[in-house]
């Protein structure tokens, strides 16, 4: 729907004073980082945790208990109760009812965020990949919108960024007639008027609640088995169809797998932060998979793009091991 005349002068902020131009990424997304980028949901919420002066660490328990689920790695994000328990965050669902400039506005100005879906063809920050390359669904969140100068700040993948122009007319389809037969994007408000700021030591208590509470959701088996059954079934097809299907296999499988390892390590690190650190094997175990999980990720697209058979056995076993020590590890959970 186009944009309404009244809204022109509108400007409205959920976190007033944070600048694109001078943010520091959390060293959750640090350049050192073997998997920079996580997943579109759980690096906004990283983001979102830092600027609001919060630890996302302790947010971090859910990355444990990701399963292969048959044609992907657990598309893994974390929980709104655990938002709230840890945080104070209420997150809900927003009911698109109206154009999502007008919600943007009066959500902004009330000071809650809007975590909504994209097109990440319109987004800046994705150049030299999906900028103005390729229509890519992703999600963002809203901080700071200012409808005169077309532009809107939102965090994205590792940081936040600012677009303007052209891009803000796209992202908000202010160029579209109303169409009957388009969906509404899904979307969601998230509220920190009642943010809670806890001691590390208070923060890690509740943290560990949840871990608890997670591990009882882990595999019952070893999944590095069902990933690699369903791997060998499937590189032939995967070979075949190239780069481009590769490069959409490899995001749901060993991405995930890999930026959900990693960032297992760096919260069970962060947990038990002590000499003794009793979680330390399975911190160790779970980096060593998400260090697999990118040289399996380069091996299997240099045999793509060579369209070459790959074996890639001694890569699994080693993953399997690993998984068995990251479980076995967390069995002397304090």
């Amino acid at each position: 729907m186009a944009l309404t005349e009244p809204n022109l002068t509108q400007h409205a902020a959920a976190l007033p004073g944070l600048d694109p131009a001078t943010y520091g990424r959390h060293s959750l997304h640090a350049a050192d980082c073997s998997w920079v980028e996580k997943n579109c949901y759980v690096d906004i919420w990283i983001e979102l945790l830092h600027a609001l002066g919060l630890d996302p660490h302790a947010m971090l328990a859910f990355t444990v208990a990701i399963d292969f689920e048959g044609d992907q790695w657990t598309f893994f994000k974390p929980p709104h109760e655990d938002l709230r328990a840890l945080y104070g965050i209420d997150v809900q669902e927003l009911y698109v009812w109206r154009p999502l400039i007008d919600h943007a506005i009066e959500h902004l100005r009330a000071r809650r965020f809007i975590s909504t879906e994209a097109d990440a063809f319109w987004l800046p920050d994705t150049a030299g990949t999906d900028y103005r390359q390729r229509h890519t669904k992703t999600t963002i969140v809203m901080s700071e919108i200012d409808v005169a100068a077309r532009r809107l700040h939102y965090f994205h993948n590792a940081s936040y960024f600012s677009l303007d122009g052209e891009d803000f007319t796209k992202t908000f389809r202010l160029d579209a007639a109303p169409d009957p037969s388009f969906m509404p994007l899904f979307a969601e408000l998230v509220r920190h008027d009642r943010v809670t700021q806890e001691s590390a030591e208070r923060l890690r208590l509740k943290s560990l609640q949840l871990l608890r509470k997670h591990l009882a959701w882990r595999p019952r088996d070893n999944p590095m088995r069902r990933f690699r059954a369903r791997f060998e079934h499937d590189l032939p097809a995967i070979t075949q169809q190239g780069m481009d299907h590769y490069h959409a296999w490899v995001f749901g499988t060993l991405r995930q797998l890999g930026a959900a390892s990693e960032l297992s390590a760096q919260y069970l690190r962060w947990l038990d932060p002590t000499p003794a650190a009793r979680l330390e094997p399975s911190a160790a175990a779970f980096s060593e998979i998400s260090a697999l999980s990118k040289s399996l990720l380069l091996k299997i697209a240099r045999a793509v793009n060579a369209k070459r058979p790959l074996d890639a056995s001694a890569g699994f076993d080693d993953m399997e091991n690993a998984w068995n020590r990251a479980t076995a590890g967390l069995s002397s959970l304090p």
